[in-house]
């Protein structure tokens, strides 16, 4: 089967949507189909970095284009860039011999819209794998009016996205729930969290150590937020504990990532010369276990009205190492259903500041091991029974060649159940 997949960030970024997309174009190459991928030549997170514009890397087909790169400084310069990628991404693909299967990401957002029309022009099947929800991550941040020009505009980008794809990979019962109510047939969609790095993401004593040298925290009870830095997870509550924090010599609080919020905790730290904070930019795949493993305790963080429209991919990695969590954000979320050391709710400093207080004086015990239920192998062998079981479905015109690889699975993929938990 010819399958395009759709994505600004891939393979060797290491942003989390480009590390699931290169998960799963591996493991549909190795169950012998024949991967596209449409991606950019520069990083997601850093501009002035780019990649070679074709490679065949380990049997993937990669198309690397252009665009404008001024960055993420302005949400203008963002939008700019997201739209010439865009505009490139159409342009090339529309050149592409036709694909049996397109599977698109959400980055840039509404790159969606892309593989449906693709789809109805050529043909084939679409599979949208929902990582967020746009517009309505841009309407509950309040960059834009649901009821303006634009607000109007993106929705119904959007529900064209939803009404031509035959099949929605939703990352939660949250998300699928919002798609539900979009009008999405409950039988299009899947519930497919995403999955653990178990191949690259693992307990290291000896990278923690290192890392800890590297960046000062030796002997230090470690608090580290390890991602994306973004406005749909908002920070404040955690830099005003630090800056309650700051006598603390014990405590150190570690910024690992990028995004837009990146520059304000940096900013944030140096305007109250916070010596208690680190700002440290994306580890390379390589150094992300001593990365992670060098935390005490980790934080995942989520705004009030983003449940169902984000997902907090970290946690997964998180787990996998055994290292306990913070959470700071609404209940119920899909977060409060994995069971995290402690919840606190955005503002609550008085309480998060004497958990770690605490925390630092008597360490948390380590987090029970993962049941494996969060699994690279087991949600990705749950992804390509989604997307054989769609190519295989006759709703479409034309055949669909070798919807059924030697080795594939052929029974439909089971959904999880929208209304309890998928767990």
């Amino acid at each position: 089967m010819k399958i395009l997949l759709l994505n600004q960030a891939f393979h060797p970024d290491v942003v989390a949507t480009g590390q699931h997309a290169t998960d799963l174009a591996l493991k549909l190459v190795s169950t012998g189909h024949q991967v596209t991928v449409v991606t950019s030549r520069r990083a997601y997170d850093d501009s002035q970095k780019q990649f070679a514009p074709r490679e065949i890397w380990r049997g993937i087909r990669i198309i690397r284009l252009g665009l404008l790169g001024l960055g993420k400084s302005s949400r203008w310069r963002r939008a700019a860039d997201f739209a010439s990628f865009f505009a490139n991404c159409l342009l090339r693909t529309l050149l592409l011999p036709r694909a049996d299967l397109v599977i698109a990401l959400t980055s840039p957002p509404l790159i969606s819209a892309l593989g449906a029309l693709l789809v109805r022009i050529k043909g084939g099947k679409f599979v949208f794998w929902v990582m967020d929800l746009n517009p309505d991550e841009a309407i509950a941040a309040g960059w834009i009016r649901a009821d303006s020009q634009i607000g109007r505009l993106l929705s119904a980008i959007l529900n064209f996205s939803l009404r031509h794809s035959d099949r929605l990979i939703a990352l939660d019962r949250f998300m699928a729930q919002r798609l539900v109510a979009k009008g999405v047939p409950e039988r299009k969609i899947v519930v497919i969290p995403p999955w653990s790095q178990d191949e690259t993401v693992v307990r290291d004593p000896l990278g923690r150590e290192a890392f800890r040298r590297e960046h000062r925290l030796d002997g230090k009870f470690v608090v580290m937020y390890s991602g994306n830095h973004s406005p749909c997870h908002p920070l404040d509550t955690v830099l005003d504990a630090a800056y309650r924090l700051g006598e603390r010599a014990d405590i150190a609080f570690c910024f690992v990532g990028g995004g837009s919020e990146f520059r304000k905790v940096r900013d944030f730290a140096r305007a109250r010369n916070l010596q208690n904070i680190r700002c440290i930019p994306y580890q390379p795949l390589d150094k992300l276990s001593a990365s992670l493993s060098a935390a005490d305790l980790h934080l995942v963080v989520m705004g009030d009205p983003f449940v169902g429209i984000v997902h907090p991919c970290k946690v997964y990695n998180i787990r996998q190492l055994c290292i306990p969590f913070l959470y700071i954000g609404p209940e119920p979320s899909h977060v409060t259903e994995l069971a995290p050391a402690a919840c606190f709710r955005h503002g609550d400093v008085d309480a998060v500041v004497g958990f770690l207080s605490s925390s630092a004086t008597h360490p948390i015990p380590a987090s029970p091991p993962a049941n494996g239920e969060f699994s690279q192998q087991a949600l990705l062998t749950r992804m390509v029974e989604a997307i054989h079981s769609t190519a295989c479905e006759k709703s479409s015109p034309g055949p669909i060649a070798d919807c059924h690889p030697v080795g594939a699975g052929k029974d439909p993929v089971k959904r999880s159940q929208m209304s309890g938990s998928p767990r």
